[in-house]
């Protein structure tokens, strides 16, 4: 009896002592402590990930003003986002292989080094690469993060800080296009940059002192360094396609047919390499469970769906709403307040419960709906209706966001966590990518349609896109014609998004649910061909929450 005292805390009494027969002991308060301080230092290396791109694209037309080079401009963000996605399942790789904890500090310093390169920028050619420096870096911040939560906390226990990293993604969105224009307007576009040393520093210094993750051992495989190359080029090909089509380049041009072929090659080559290789960048056998196969395709989709509506959203209410593009990041906030809240309400839910399926599915639902309803908006939609629908879209996301990546880490044997953390990021990555694409180009088609149709056209032969300046410029019958234009380019943006939606609904419904790891032995997930993975002893987990 004095043993199960012990290890219900020291408290007397027999029915916590018959409880924790069952149960591991709960970790000590300074552990729990210690956890919550990692995850600060986490989350402020998350909000350096996301709020980069957000905070540069304010500051893009000063640095054009200064560098020149306006024929390259895209380039300055094709860079980023092209090493970004082509490194991400690398660093995931490399931390199962060598260590979290190293490989994470490295990304860091990466991004850091990237960043002050950027800054110190004498001409575009020079920005270009080492923005690709920064995104090779940015590749590392969110998958190192997301594998070192599935590292430290396990799955039943991690619901509790989804309102946080939904919170990070709302400040992102929100204050990125508000500190960038701030900091251009007063200290210079270089200050863009520079701005990451001080947040990058703070987050280097606090991973290095409290992150103390389990010892692995390493194992002695090379690199597999021909699947990571096919690998890249394949993305490379991926994004560069999504990136010119219907922009650069006509979408049946040599270009874009080269590239696709570059790509399709490169990605069967490399899953061929991956069935030889003694450690393959991306673990083949992953995609056997069901689940994470099922996760794959809503992050796709819900990556598709996410970054088209953060594009089109501000564009159609300072186009046709008269918003101020000043404060663009606001407009988003009932979408964002909406995701901020639900993502925490689900992961709550999900740590007492353990029940998560519902989720998906209901999430799913509302981003269908919400997609609809925007898809409905016109000229007479006042500001109050378009944020009702964006609360629902919003919600919708939130139901999805975090949870995506919660079930596809409890899929994996924790020696995959990093893979599986990269390869879901991966999806989601390129799931935006196509939805800013595909709705990009159906959206600038429709709408030089209508102006053509409406006698406007030469007004917007250039450009599908006319800033608050321009527009007040234009005489009333074409701005009028512009925008009964804008709002028929994003109903069909939207309905589009509505149907792919469907596609994540789909998946949704087929989901299993699989008891999360680390709820005690009565949610202790079988070894089942569904679950796909040995559940750890209790103990386990408990062992990794102390070692913090």
């Amino acid at each position: 009896m004095s043993d199960l005292k012990k290890a219900a805390g020291g408290k007397p009494g027999g029915r916590a002592a018959e409880k924790t027969a069952d149960e591991p002991p709960a970790a000590p308060e300074p552990q729990q402590r210690s956890v919550r301080v990692v995850m600060l230092a986490l989350m402020i290396t998350m909000l350096l990930a996301m709020l980069d791109n957000l905070i540069v694209g304010t500051a893009m037309p000063t640095i054009v003003g200064d560098l020149g080079g306006l024929e390259h401009l895209s380039w300055v963000v094709t860079a980023y986002t092209l090493a970004t996605a082509a490194s991400t399942p690398i660093w995931g790789k490399l931390g199962d292989m060598y260590g979290r904890k190293g490989i994470f500090l490295t990304s860091i310093v990466l991004f850091l080094i990237g960043s002050v390169l950027s800054g110190m920028a004498q001409d575009m050619g020079q920005l270009i690469g080492f923005r690709a420096v920064q995104g090779l870096g940015a590749g590392g911040l969110m998958v190192g993060v997301m594998a070192i939560i599935g590292d430290l906390v396990p799955p039943r226990e991690r619901g509790k800080y989804q309102g946080m990293m939904a919170g990070v993604m709302a400040i992102a969105m929100i204050g990125g296009p508000l500190v960038g224009g701030t900091i251009t307007d007063h200290l210079g576009w270089r200050w863009s940059f520079y701005i990451n040393l001080p947040l990058g520093a703070v987050a280097l210094a606090m991973v290095t002192a409290v992150l103390h993750l389990p010892n692995r051992k390493r194992t002695r495989a090379k690199v597999d360094y021909l699947g990571a190359g096919l690998l890249t080029l394949g993305i490379t090909a991926i994004v560069l396609v999504t990136t010119w089509g219907g922009s650069e380049y006509a979408w049946g041009s040599a270009v874009i047919m080269e590239l696709i072929a570059i790509g399709v090659v490169s990605l069967v080559g490399f899953l061929f390499v991956e069935t030889k290789a003694a450690e393959p960048i991306i673990p083949l056998h992953i995609f056997q469970n069901r689940n994470f196969t099922l996760m794959s395709v809503v992050g796709f989709m819900s990556g598709f769906v996410m970054f088209g509506a953060v594009l089109f959203l501000p564009l159609f209410q300072q186009s046709v709403q008269g918003a101020s593009a000043t404060n663009s990041g606001l407009l988003l906030l009932p979408m964002l307040l909406s995701m901020m809240v639900v993502s925490l309400i689900a992961g709550r839910v999900t740590t007492s419960s353990g029940k998560y399926k519902i989720f998906p599915i209901v999430g799913s639902v509302l981003m269908v709906v919400g997609l609809f309803l925007l898809s409905q908006m016109n000229t007479g939609t006042t500001r109050f209706t378009s944020g009702v629908y964006m609360a629902v879209l919003g919600a919708g996301m939130g139901f999805l966001m975090q949870i995506t990546m919660l079930v596809a880490q409890n899929s994996v044997e924790l020696k995959d966590m990093g893979v599986a953390s990269s390869a879901t990021t991966l999806f989601r990555t390129l799931g935006s990518s196509f939805g800013v694409a595909i709705m990009g180009a159906l959206f600038t088609g429709r709408v030089q349609d209508e102006m053509v149709a409406r006698g406007g056209g030469a007004a917007t032969s250039k450009s599908a896109q006319l800033d608050a300046a321009s527009l007040a410029k234009l005489p009333d019958a074409v701005r009028e014609a512009y925008q009964f234009a804008v709002s028929s380019g994003t109903h069909i943006a939207f309905l589009v998004g509505a149907s792919v939606g469907l596609i994540a609904l789909v998946a949704a419904v087929f989901v299993k649910e699989v008891p999360l790891r680390g709820a005690g032995p009565e949610a202790k997930p079988e070894p089942t061909a569904e679950s796909g993975v040995e559940a750890p002893e209790p103990v386990a987990d408990a062992k990794q929450s102390e070692s913090v």
